[in-house]
């Protein structure tokens, strides 16, 4: 098994660090790391580096020494970005833990028309809060060095415009009277940004299917099963990791 992951403000390049505070705690609490264990150390954006443990202090202090030189994971490619309706309770925790942990790049959290869960005032705020968190735990859990990006929920009108930009865009729609395409032997670059909408448990309502055509996005199904909002994403992220080489 590969080492653990821990995440620091800064990697650092000088010989050695001590964790400290969650982290450290994690460390030294939670997994009882001892002297001469392996671990990895980023920033959750793709710099990273490793080193062995010198110590365990206390509950909550971790010395690393031996610390290699920094590297820098590179930016995948194609990007692969899921616009994630808001499903009900903590379905989008789930959602955005298995996202991470198959590959995803990014995640938006849509506000769509039939969402049942509201993202307003402090309540929102948390919410995004405890997606941020999620994103983060099951990347050093996964042994990423690069966590997903968790952006701000987004409006039905604003979703459409980042489509409008990306490379390939996809609404995920199993709904019949619609001509859709199935995703796994749709074209796709091989390059750029790949973006797939993800609607609620009620589906994605006729006007958001137009605004998001109109943007330039295709209706695509993922088979003949009906999906829950909260593992369709995961189910087109690891289908699409597949086809673009990015899990050869």
């Amino acid at each position: 098994m590969t080492a653990p992951v821990f995440v620091v403000e800064k990697v650092p390049d000088g010989p050695e660090i001590v964790l400290e505070g969650a982290e450290g705690r994690h460390a030294v609490s939670v997994r009882r790391l001892r002297a001469g264990e392996d671990v990895v150390l980023t920033d959750g954006h793709g710099r990273w580096t490793e080193g062995v443990v010198r110590a365990a202090e206390g509950k909550d202090r971790l010395v690393v020494a031996d610390l290699v030189a920094v590297h820098e994971e590179p930016r995948p490619t194609p990007r692969i970005t899921v616009v994630q309706a808001l499903p009900k309770g903590d379905r989008g925790e789930v959602a955005v833990e298995t996202m991470t942990e198959t590959g995803v790049d990014a995640i938006v959290p849509w506000q769509a028309s039939r969402c049942i869960t509201q993202w307003k005032g402090d309540r929102g705020l948390k919410s995004l809060a405890k997606w941020r968190n999620t994103a983060r735990e099951a990347g050093k859990q996964s042994r990423r060095v690069r966590f997903p990006e968790v952006a701000d929920a987004l409006t039905t009108k604003q979703v459409a415009a980042l489509l409008a930009a990306a490379d390939f865009a996809a609404v995920l729609h199993e709904e019949r009277g619609y001509d859709s395409e199935p995703l796994a032997t749709t074209q796709l670059p091989t390059q750029g940004e790949i973006m797939l909408v993800v609607g609620p448990e009620g589906g994605v309502s006729p006007d958001e299917l137009e605004a998001f055509a109109a943007a330039g996005a295709r209706i695509c199904r993922l088979g003949t099963s009906v999906l829950r909002t909260s593992t369709a994403g995961t189910a087109a992220t690891a289908l699409l990791l597949g086809r673009t080489g990015r899990w050869s």
